[in-house]
């Protein structure tokens, strides 16, 4: 089982899962069609099966062209807003496409209709692979848009919790340094948190993904998975989990943004006067 991170939008990951001796290939949140078009022919791979973790436009936008592009092309999702579905999955639903191995696991809070991915071939010495969608991010997690903190504590101690450590985590979104920089004010003496950052820095540095990550890590320096710990508890003032889970995410909900750099050719505008007609009192 091959995975290809596909980088697409300003920080959506899609991607293509391509079993091996039948070259044979399933996408996952397949947003923009003609990208992941050109990587299927790059791979000299066969599109069987689109897999839609939500609904929303950036993960489910590029369904319909491709169910038009590539007749009999089955698309897989738990919830009706998904564009193109033509398979709705249940939870804990198993899926095969060759030796590839899926469990459909059912997450809702970013979405009611959210469902995860885990994914794994029988007698791989690979690890598994978990697609997180907008559930768990690496360092951080989804916005509850439709769901509660308790919803959200039981996907990750009920659902993605009980799965094997090693398993690899593909997610939805590049935000991790983000994600760090919170998990760092959570948690300023956590020294997982201060090097995985660091490395995730200079990721970003080299335009390079920081997916996948691993379960086994992100218990180390996710605040979201570690809200029993004594100092995640200090940070919110609570106690009860799902209390300090649903404080976090109000914190990281307010969580300033990092200042963009203005663009260098806008500046030279600027600097050359040529916005001043614009700019003008009349």
């Amino acid at each position: 089982m091959k995975v290809k991170v596909i980088s697409v939008l300003e920080d959506n990951y899609m991607y293509l899962v391509i079993e091996e001796s039948t070259r044979d290939a399933v996408a996952v949140d397949a947003a923009v069609p003609k990208r992941l078009l050109e990587i299927v022919r790059k791979e000299d791979v066969v599109l069987r099966a689109v897999l839609s973790t939500h609904h929303h436009w950036d993960h489910a936008r590029g369904n319909e062209e491709l169910v038009r592009l590539c007749p009999g092309l089955r698309v897989y999702g738990a919830d009706e807003r998904i564009g193109a579905l033509t398979h709705r999955v249940a939870p804990d639903e198993e899926l095969t496409f060759g030796a590839i191995r899926v469990r459909c696991l059912f997450t809702p809070c970013h979405t009611s209709g959210h469902m995860c991915y885990f994914m794994w071939e029988d007698g791989s010495p690979d690890a598994p692979a978990l697609f997180s969608g907008d559930t768990l991010f690496v360092g951080g997690c989804g916005r509850f848009l439709e769901g509660t903190a308790e919803q959200m504590y039981a996907n990750f101690t009920q659902v993605l919790g009980n799965l094997p450590k090693e398993t690899k985590v593909f997610c939805g979104h590049e935000c991790t340094v983000r994600n760090l920089k919170f998990a760092l004010k959570v948690e300023p003496e956590n020294e997982a948190v201060k090097k995985k950052l660091a490395w995730a820095r200079q990721r970003d540095d080299e335009d390079l993904p920081t997916v996948p990550s691993t379960l086994q890590e992100e218990f180390l320096y996710n605040p979201f998975l570690r809200v029993t710990e004594e100092a995640v508890q200090k940070f919110t003032g609570r106690k009860e989990p799902v209390e300090v889970l649903r404080a976090l995410r109000t914190e990281k909900d307010n969580f300033k943004k990092p200042k963009e750099r203005p663009h260098p050719q806008a500046m030279l505008a600027f600097d050359w006067g040529l916005f001043a007609p614009f700019l003008e009192k009349k």
